[in-house]
């Protein structure tokens, strides 16, 4: 009876996309996007011919770093190919969800891969300097300011809702192919400055992608409150015409994305979060070890001296606390003078 009902409805309203949407399409349905496909390969498998010249010269390589970027490829073909992939120009919800996922998630698992590195460790020593030149560069300094870096990834969103580029994407199969790129590569633009696993054009303080953090979670509110309660359809006239006979009204869909953007663009963020806590701590005990190691060559060049024949007044500077000597905290301790 319910398919009869339905068949009805798709002749009277001349719908003729996918049938009625089901979870067990995340895992069951699939099409066929083959610039991510091809894309994917190529990038995967120039990843792994990469690690296996490191293997051969016996440099090692993070596993957890192959299977992040590895991780990142699949999550690229499963957002565009699989039942997400799908929807994504039948259902508001749906292309809601695959935004943040190719904006924040893929990009993310990529730059934890570490790809650039991987690549400097393989080139040759000419075409590895010709790399960190262009790393150093102006231009690339500039697209890794944090301000230009964040502006990447928080613009995007609201340029795609508030103007023309949303519905490009549904009625044109190019602008949809390039939204699946653009959205990843600005996300890359993003992560891998506030990540700095790959070598970058100047080091931030990780604390400021923390503050940044913060503030994308704010504009990621903002644009959920103002898909739900702003009073304008996204897309409605290409929805209208599409005359979908099953499943929610378009604006009850274009409430359920705007929440879907709201939540899981706050819940993406916080394995960013912990990767950027982790990486502060390892940096943090890199950065003990070699203080360490430098005083306990002063004290054994100290001991050495003294041994020899008494220690000089700067080897005795040698033996002095050394917040006595940092510019930052002398001031605490009297030690100005």
């Amino acid at each position: 009876m319910q398919s009869t009902v339905l068949a009805t409805g798709v002749l009277a309203t001349g719908y003729h996309g996918p049938p009625p949407w089901q979870w067990a399409d995340l895992a069951t349905s699939w099409q066929a996007e083959p610039v991510v496909l091809a894309l994917a390969v190529l990038l995967g498998g120039g990843y792994l011919l990469g690690v296996r010249a490191l293997a051969r010269a016996g440099t090692p390589w993070q596993p957890t770093r192959t299977a992040a970027f590895l991780g990142g490829l699949l999550l690229w073909i499963w957002v565009t190919c699989s039942g997400l992939g799908v929807y994504e120009r039948i259902l508001f919800t749906d292309r809601a969800v695959q935004v943040v996922l190719l904006l924040m998630v893929v990009p993310l698992l990529l730059a934890l891969g570490a790809p650039v590195s991987l690549l400097v460790e393989t080139a040759p020593p000419a075409r590895r300097e010709r790399i960190l030149r262009a790393l150093r560069s102006g231009p690339s300094k500039l697209l890794m300011f944090p301000a230009i870096s964040t502006a990447l990834l928080m613009a995007p969103p609201w340029l795609l809702y508030f103007t023309p580029w949303y519905e490009r994407t549904l009625t044109s199969g190019a602008w949809n192919i390039g939204l699946h790129l653009s959205l990843v590569a600005l996300g890359l633009a993003y992560f891998w400055p506030r990540l700095q696993i790959d070598p970058v054009g100047h080091e931030y303080p990780h604390l400021v992608g923390l503050f940044i953090t913060f503030a994308e979670v704010i504009f990621d509110a903002g644009l959920g409150i103002v898909l739900i309660y702003g009073g304008h359809l996204v897309g409605g006239h290409y929805y209208t015409e599409l005359a979908r006979p099953w499943g929610p009204s378009i604006a009850q869909d274009q409430t359920w994305g705007g929440n879907s953007l709201w939540v899981l663009g706050d819940l993406v963020g916080l394995p960013f979060v912990w990767a950027l806590v982790r990486r502060m701590m390892v940096q943090g005990k890199a950065e003990t070890a070699a203080v360490d190691a430098e005083l306990d060559a002063r004290f054994e060049a100290a001991a050495e001296a003294a041994a020899v024949g008494g220690a000089a007044p700067e080897d005795e500077q040698g033996m002095r606390p050394w917040w006595l000597d940092d510019p930052n905290l002398r001031h605490r301790y009297g030690a100005e003078g």
